[in-house]
Order: structure tokens, then C-alpha cells, then sequence
């Protein structure tokens, strides 16, 4: 019975020193930003950017995974999906470069990125999440955007 009081209070007392270490405010998704239509070298069209956060936190945690769908116009036309191992800095901005394959299977989409080249404004949404690490503790913060955009 001892035994079992002192596993628990270590397993209660680990736990404890463990979410201490945790991030307590979530990291911020602020925006995105030089959004550019460019190509790969096989001729896929790449959708670019540059993704603001903002860390609000006292300690210094990593990057570990972007997962977010991108829609024009209410339509997926592509899926970022990056695995990395970046430090965040504590208390700051910081930024993360990102790319898309557009997917041109939907005949609509191809019209879309015909316009793209054309200068013609689209509504594109980013929704998904990133995941931090600190110490083993992962969390997962929403990405949620939109923004009208004009590419060239």
C-alpha cells in the first residue's frame, strides 16, 4: 500500500515538473505574408509565403510540423505539410517559410491559376495547425486566415 502512495506522489510530482515547463500561453498565428505563385522544377505551380507568430512565452520552444490546407475560393488547391525542427525564440515574432503544390486535378482550379498570372483577386483561406514541442509536452496551434489576394 506504501508502495503504491509513493509511485503515485512521483508519477503526480513528474507530471507536474513536466506541464511546469509547458508553454502557458499559446503561440499566436498572426499572418502570412509574400505570398507568391512560382514553380518547381518539374513545372508544378508552388504556392509561397511567409508565416507570422508570435511567442508569447518566457521560454524558448521548437517547430516541430505545419499542417495547413490552403482553398482559393472556397476550393482546396493545396496542402502544406512540413515536418522541422525550428527554435522558437522567446517573446517574439517569428516567421516560417512555407510552400504549397497546387493541385490542379479540379478544372475550376486550373481556371484559378490561369487568373493567378492574370493579376485577378482571389479569397484564399489557410486553415490547419502547427505543432510545438517543449520538453516533451507537444501542442498543436490553430491556423486560421483569409485574406484577398491579388498574385502576379
Amino acid at each position: 500500500m506504501r508502495r503504491n502512495r509513493i509511485t503515485s506522489f512521483l508519477i503526480v510530482a513528474l507530471a507536474a515538473i513536466v506541464f511546469a515547463c509547458a508553454p502557458k500561453e499559446q503561440v499566436v498565428f498572426k499572418s502570412i505574408n509574400n505570398i507568391l505563385l512560382d514553380g518547381d522544377m518539374g513545372g508544378t505551380p508552388l504556392l509561397k509565403g511567409d508565416a507570422l507568430f508570435f511567442n508569447p512565452n518566457k521560454i524558448q520552444t521548437r517547430l516541430k510540423e505545419i499542417k495547413v490546407d490552403v482553398m482559393v475560393d472556397g476550393k482546396k488547391a493545396a496542402e502544406v505539410d512540413q515536418i522541422m525542427d525550428l527554435l522558437i525564440p522567446k517573446q517574439s515574432d517569428f516567421t516560417v517559410p512555407i510552400q504549397a503544390k497546387l493541385s490542379l486535378q479540379d478544372m475550376g482550379l486550373l481556371d484559378a491559376v490561369i487568373g493567378f498570372f492574370g493579376g485577378k483577386k482571389y479569397q484564399v483561406q489557410f486553415v490547419g495547425y502547427i505543432r510545438i514541442v517543449k520538453h516533451g509536452v507537444t501542442i498543436k496551434v490553430p491556423v486560421k486566415y483569409n485574406e484577398e489576394i491579388k498574385l502576379k
